[in-house]
This record gives C-alpha cells, sequence and structure tokens, in this order.
C-alpha cells in the first residue's frame, strides 16, 4: 500500500479533497458464531470477469462475479498500485480458495455464491444506490458476513 505523502501529485490531490462521510447514527449487531457465518467478498480493487464492462474513473456501479470464477481482470490502473502479486495469486486480493478451505474445515459456515468489486477510486458518497443493491443481493444470498477488502 502507498503512504498519500509518496503517491503522484494528482493522486495525492483527489484523496485529500475527499470528504469522509458521517455516520450519525452506525448500528451495530450481534455477530452470528464464526461457523455459521456465511461470508461475501467486497472488494475495491475493480475486478470483473473478463468480458465484463470494464469499470470507468470513477464508476459508481459494482460487478458481480461467482465463487467459482477465476478468469478476473483489474481495470483500475493506478502508477502506485504494484499488480505483480495478484496475478501470479487472486487470493492475494479476492481470497476465495482461503474462504473455501475454511468452510470446508468448518471455521466458516459457507462461502457465498456471488461477489462484488467497486471501483476504488470513487467517492464512496457517490456509490449508496449501487451499495444498497449489492447488499439486497447479498441479503437473498442469506449473506450475514461481508470481508470487505479494500485496495
Amino acid at each position: 500500500m502507498t503512504k498519500i505523502s509518496e503517491m503522484p501529485a494528482v493522486a495525492r490531490g483527489f484523496i485529500s479533497n475527499l470528504d469522509l462521510p458521517v455516520v450519525d447514527d452506525p448500528s451495530w449487531t450481534q455477530p452470528v458464531p464464526a461457523n455459521k457465518r456465511r461470508i461475501s467478498i467486497v472488494s475495491t480493487a475493480a475486478v470483473h470477469r473478463r468480458g465484463d464492462k470494464p469499470f470507468s474513473w470513477l464508476a459508481k456501479d459494482f460487478r458481480a462475479f461467482d465463487k467459482t470464477d477465476r478468469d478476473l481482470v483489474m481495470t483500475h490502473v493506478a502508477v502506485e498500485f504494484d499488480r505483480s502479486a495478484w496475478q501470479q495469486d487472486l487470493n492475494t486480493i479476492i481470497p476465495l480458495e482461503r474462504l473455501e478451505e475454511m468452510a470446508d474445515d468448518g471455521e466458516i459456515g459457507s462461502v457465498a455464491e456471488e461477489h462484488y468489486s467497486f471501483m476504488g477510486a470513487a467517492d464512496p458518497v457517490t456509490m449508496e444506490k449501487s451499495a444498497r443493491q449489492a447488499a439486497a443481493r447479498m441479503k437473498q444470498d442469506g449473506v450475514n458476513t461481508v470481508f470487505l477488502i479494500p485496495i
């Protein structure tokens, strides 16, 4: 991960000017036991299936991919992000195989059918509609735990 102070001026200026959202009333729930959790990944790496619509700069939408998909591409390109690790092992940013191993060992309940990726360079405030849509799909799939992987 790159420090903001080490980023090129354009990226540093963009990130430094983002307003942090204010959460007036955060609600918390009691988590279910780990061995009962159905987990879905939410990533900000702009990852999607090969052939899906690429993410545009500041995209507000998401892409869904199946837990069996392994032919994934990343359309978020930034000079400060080293993509070599995930190109060698997808599990460094989308650990589907590790989650499946945990489910097989009984450490977690199950791995959701679908997982989601957003464009991390976009302002999170503008993504609320898409985030709600992804959350509704996860709820429909019985997901009770989200593994958020910010890239």
